[in-house]
């Protein structure tokens, strides 16, 4: 907890994460002490839920199923969404375990990596690059 890189928000929720549609850049958050909402900047997330998937913030936006998990094209971490990958407790409702979480995480960053070489391989192939 004393890494200068590392932000511990207790006693906090994510209300609703903003991005300027391609990237995410700004997160409101919310005190369940005071009730008050605040802005963060960020650009990036890490989301640890419990046994309840706290998916509430992608429901409108991507394929949950009937439990509140989002759904992943089986063997993948791709979501309904192309570019969207979902990792851990999100999308993992057997495990639900921390190290499964690392490993499915790992899995979703090695997918997005595909998907910006094959995104890029495109468009040199298309002449825009």
């Amino acid at each position: 907890m004393s890494n200068p890189k590392i932000m511990v928000l207790w006693n906090t929720v994510a209300v609703e994460c903003r991005g300027d549609g391609d990237l995410l850049n700004n997160l409101r958050i919310k005190s369940v002490l005071s009730g008050d909402e605040r802005d963060l900047p960020v650009n990036g997330l890490f989301y640890a839920i419990g046994h309840e998937p706290a998916t509430a913030l992608v429901r409108n936006q991507l394929q949950t199923d009937e439990d509140g998990y989002i759904v992943t094209v089986p063997g993948s971490a791709q979501t309904s969404v192309k570019g969207v990958f979902a990792a851990g407790d999100v999308q993992d409702k057997r495990y639900r375990q921390a190290i499964t979480s690392a490993g499915s995480g790992c899995m979703a960053a090695l997918e997005v990596e595909r998907l910006l070489a094959e995104e890029e391989a495109d468009s040199r192939e298309d002449g825009s690059a």
